[in-house]
């Protein structure tokens, strides 16, 4: 089921600071990662504090059509938090069909799991989905010896994998320049192969790489054997993976429209749970904040978690060049797109087959709020700062949306064409943010 398209929904402004404590729901990267993982284990196996999204959703459906059980449980042994009990894949050999939605991680991570599977399986999703690069995946699964069958232009969806006799694994090397997905999703299916897995990266750089590391720590938690023994080479030994019991931490990168009200204001925003320790790409918020002239302190309560503290400037300032922050970007660039100086995001290409051209998108809606702005060769340039209401377009894009959140905080009268975009990661965004800004 798609996030329904809301006629628009005013962003709440604020004159005044935005003092506030916040926390936010669990990571989808991790929560999609283990619950994967989860019907690859021998046994039954506990995701305990899953993310409740769109995303997640379509990935334990996934799941479930490739012959796994789910069962959600509400307060996982009096803790009070939700869990999700998944026992393993079961063989099967007739066709099924995996709806993708808009998630790049079920449509990237799960056609090497099909191939693993042994049955039919046909992936499709959202319009938007299929102009998103996919030819990397399909490319190395062909090379392992699964039969791919594409239905419409090459390396996009709708295809089927189908691959009777299983994927042994070896060596593989594709270009993974579009996205880390690709590494990951056959990195993730490894295990099961009988040869395990070396793969390697042909281009010159690998996006997001931070995700390709979540992916072989979370390997290696759960006993995998796994090993980078050259840049941009990755080895994973072919094995059991034994049940296990996990609890997924908070969405770093969700976390980022929350700490930029702070900014945005003057104002002062905490955030309990942020873990001391991790992999996720938003762990980057503290320093990008800073650099933006906010006051950032982390204060532990724990071996593996403390507070987080930003206070925000009387008056951001733009660092001048930000770098290849992937995923945090749109977030970032409502920052930059309040500073009264240029901002140049670099690195960043890959963010044209994300869930929209994500470059395109930004400079058009910066544009639109009165803002100048450029693309350029691997990113774009914000030259001023928006300066007038509009309806602002979200594209289907849950980051989209949340981007003009955050600057119909500074500027009145900004409306998001459709909140109901930021379902796929975050359902009750709304709610949430109404709940921080408007206190």
């Amino acid at each position: 089921m798609r996030p329904r398209h809301d006629a628009g929904w005013l962003a709440p402004h604020r004159s005044t600071p935005v003092h506030g404590e916040i926390a936010v729901p669990a990571s989808k990267s991790l929560t999609n990662r283990f619950l994967l993982l989860a019907a690859l284990a021998e046994g039954p196996s506990v995701v305990v504090n899953p993310l409740e999204s769109r995303d997640s959703a379509l990935m334990l459906a996934a799941l479930e059509s490739l012959g796994a059980t789910t069962e959600r449980i509400a307060g996982w042994e009096a803790s009070g938090e939700s869990a999700v009990r998944i026992s393993p894949l079961t063989p099967g050999t007739e066709p099924v069909s995996v709806e993708c939605g808009l998630a790049g991680t079920v449509m990237r991570f799960l056609p090497a799991v099909a191939a693993l599977a042994r049955r039919p399986v046909r992936f499709d999703g959202d319009p938007e989905a299929r102009v998103r690069p996919m030819g990397a995946v399909l490319e190395g699964l062909r090379t392992l010896g699964a039969k791919v069958e594409e239905e419409g232009a090459t390396g996009y969806l709708p295809f089927t994998v189908h691959s009777p006799e299983g994927i042994s694994g070896g060596d593989v090397t594709i270009d993974a320049s579009a996205s880390s997905q690709f590494v990951s999703g056959l990195l993730l299916a490894a295990p099961g192969m009988s040869q395990g897995l070396t793969l390697r990266h042909s281009g010159a750089d690998v996006p997001s790489l931070e995700h390709v590391e979540m992916t072989l720590q979370v390997l290696a938690e759960l006993g995998v054997h796994v090993k980078s023994p050259a840049p941009f080479t990755w080895r994973v030994e072919p094995g059991p993976i034994a049940p296990f019991t996990v609890r997924v931490e908070p969405d770093l990168s969700n976390a980022g429209p929350f700490l930029c009200a702070a900014a945005v204001t003057g104002g002062t925003v905490t955030m309990p749970g942020w873990p001391l320790n991790s992999t996720q790409i938003g762990r980057r918020w503290p320093q990008l904040l800073t650099d933006f002239g906010c006051q950032v302190s982390l204060a532990p309560y724990s071996e593996t978690a403390g507070t987080l503290t930003v206070r925000g400037p009387e008056q951001m300032v733009s660092p001048g060049t930000v770098d290849a922050t992937a995923e945090l970007t749109p977030t970032v660039a409502a920052l930059a797109a309040l500073c009264t100086t240029e901002t140049k995001f670099t690195s960043v290409g890959h963010l044209r087959g994300h869930e929209t051209d994500r470059i395109a998108a930004l400079v058009s809606e910066v544009r639109r709020l009165g803002g100048a702005a450029e693309e350029t060769d691997d990113g774009f340039r914000i030259l001023s700062p928006a300066r007038h209401p509009a309806t602002v377009h979200s594209y289907a894009d849950h980051r989209m949306a949340t981007f003009a959140a955050v600057l119909g905080l500074a500027v009145p009268g900004v409306i998001v064409e459709n909140i109901g975009s930021t379902a796929k990661t975050m359902p009750d965004f709304p709610d949430r943010w109404s709940a921080l800004v408007q206190a």
